[in-house]
């Protein structure tokens, strides 16, 4: 695997009794590239999410990352090794300010044993100092650098996707994955979280993305790879996916008709 690939699927199944949610998916992800997973519902995008974060291990083929095989490994272990991720659905402590929700992003950096914990031992307030400052910077970065006190649950909605986005960089990654990032945001939400992309990009965090808001897919992304009823249709540039019949056929087009 050449040094600028720093994610490689080699066919990639995943099946659930008789189907099979994804068929022998073929990806190839650049560092500090902006890369695009579409399709239509049920295509198999987050499925594949899922088997490269490690929640299911596939049924055959491989997942490469940084150069290691990773497609056995837990996904506690696979956001050891610089993978982080959004989900579809906010998971954040509502009862937890924005702060203290970003300070456990970066508990997976940490070394802190239970009984350090339980008897406050030098070591482990070190690494609360340590994640307290991350957890400052990663605010400050996403633009939630006012609401560090606010409760997670007072936020609005925009400003809670933007904090699980935080969230996931705490980790360290080097590749972010977000999982339908534009989900109910409104025009100003979706700049604001373009602008922020951008910044992760620019930060040198390679990205990778399931989206269903074509606008903003082809407008951000450099590649963009296809999904149709779990298989591979298309992968390449956005103005080659815009033009690609299978794709305007299994996706583009039926955007249209609704």
């Amino acid at each position: 695997m050449g040094n600028d690939i720093l994610l490689k699927a080699e066919k990639v199944t995943m099946q659930f009794g008789g189907l099979k949610a994804v068929n022998e998916v073929d990806m190839e992800i650049k560092r500090g590239e902006i890369h695009a997973l579409i399709g239509p519902n049920g295509a198999g995008k987050t499925t594949f999410f899922n088997v490269i974060s490690g929640i299911y291990m596939p049924t055959s083929g491989q997942v490469f990352f940084d150069g290691e095989d990773i497609t056995k490994l837990k996904p506690h272990q696979v956001t050891e090794r610089g993978i982080a991720r959004t989900f579809q659905n906010i998971q954040l402590f509502d009862s937890m300010s924005a702060r203290e929700n970003v300070m456990i992003g970066h508990h997976t950096r940490t070394k802190s044993t239970v009984l350090g914990t339980i008897f406050h031992t030098k070591k482990m307030k070190e690494e609360e100092w340590k994640c307290y400052h991350k957890a400052e910077e990663m605010l400050d970065f996403v633009g939630l650098g006012n609401e560090k006190e606010t409760l997670a649950s007072s936020l609005p909605y925009g400003k809670k996707r933007i904090l699980e986005i935080a969230r996931a960089l705490a980790s360290e990654p080097k590749i972010i994955m977000l999982d339908e990032p534009c989900a109910g945001m409104n025009a100003s939400e979706t700049k604001e979280l373009t602008k922020t992309i951008y910044k992760i990009r620019d930060a040198g965090i390679t990205v990778l993305l399931v989206e269903h808001d074509m606008k903003f897919v082809m407008g951000i992304s450099d590649m963009i790879t296809v999904l149709d009823h779990g298989g591979k249709i298309c992968e390449g540039v956005p103005d080659m996916v815009r033009q690609d019949s299978k794709v305007i056929e299994a996706y583009l087009g039926k955007e249209e008709e609704e």
